[in-house]
C-alpha cells in the first residue's frame, strides 16, 4: 500500500467493530475515519462528514437499515466510494445480489485479518477483488439460463483488439502497471483503454467491467485465468 486508504466501518456488533478498528489501526497506510452501528447511522455520517472514505466495509445484516439497502443508497449518492460486503452468510445468492448492486469485494466474517488487509489493498489498487470462489459464484449466477442477460445479437466487433486484451487482464485482476508491462504500453494508455471500456459498457467501475465481460462471454474462466 503506497497511499493512505481512508476506511469506514459499519456493523451493529460493537465488539466486532472495535476488533476491526484495532486490526486496521496497526496498519499505518490505513485510516479509519469513523464507524457506524447500522445503515442509517452510516448514511447520516456520510452525508455530514468533511472527508469521504475511499472504502466502506459494511455488514449486510444490521437493524433499521441493513447493509444491502445502504449499499444501494451509497452507489446512488456516493458512486466513487468502493464497498466491501462483510457477512456471516457466504452464500451464492448473497454474493450475486451484493455484487449486482455494487459491492466490489466480499468478505466472510470468519476471514483472517491477512485476507481482510489483502482485500482492502486489492480494492484500493484495482477497484475490486473477487477470489476464486466468488468468481465461480459470479460465473454460475450470471450465466445461469434463468438469469442470463446476454443479447443474442451482441456485436463482437464493438471493442478493439487492444480493448479486449486490456479487458481480459483487468478480469485477471492485474494492476494498471502490470497490464502496461504485459502489453508493452504505457500506464496512461491502459487508463485510456479502460475509460473507453467503461464508456462502451456503461459500467460505473471496473467491477462492472468484470460482470459485463462474464455476461457477454468476452473472457474465459478456464483454470489459472482467475
Amino acid at each position: 500500500m503506497n497511499k493512505k486508504i481512508n476506511i469506514v466501518l459499519a456493523d451493529d456488533e460493537l465488539l466486532f467493530r472495535q476488533g476491526l478498528k484495532a486490526i486496521l489501526s496497526k496498519v499505518k497506510q490505513i485510516k479509519v475515519l469513523f464507524d457506524a452501528n447500522d445503515g442509517n447511522d452510516l448514511m447520516q455520517k456520510l452525508r455530514t462528514t468533511e472527508q469521504l472514505p475511499d472504502i466502506i466495509i459494511t455488514d449486510l445484516k444490521m437493524p433499521n437499515l441493513n447493509g444491502v439497502e445502504a449499499t444501494k443508497l451509497i452507489r446512488k449518492e456516493f458512486p466513487n466510494i468502493k464497498i466491501i460486503a462483510l457477512t456471516s452468510y457466504f452464500s451464492k445468492p448473497f454474493i450475486i445480489n451484493m455484487i449486482s448492486i455494487g459491492a466490489v469485494a466480499y468478505l466472510a466474517k470468519d476471514s483472517t485479518p491477512k485476507l481482510m488487509l489483502t482485500t482492502i489493498e486489492e480494492v484500493s489498487e484495482k477497484g475490486f477483488f473477487y477470489d476464486e470462489k466468488v468468481m465461480k459464484y459470479i460465473h454460475e449466477g450470471l450465466l445461469n439460463p434463468a438469469e442470463k442477460k446476454l443479447k443474442s445479437n451482441f456485436d463482437t466487433t464493438y471493442f478493439t483488439k487492444r480493448e479486449k486484451e486490456v479487458l481480459e487482464l483487468i478480469c485477471k485482476q492485474l494492476t494498471t502497471n502490470e497490464i502496461a508491462e504485459a502489453l508493452f504500453i504505457s500506464p496512461r494508455t491502459v487508463e485510456g483503454h479502460r475509460n473507453n471500456l467503461l464508456l462502451k459498457t456503461e459500467s460505473k467501475n471496473v467491477a462492472g467491467l468484470v460482470i459485463y465481460a462474464i455476461q457477454n462471454k468476452l473472457v474465459s474462466l478456464e483454470a489459472n485465468n482467475f
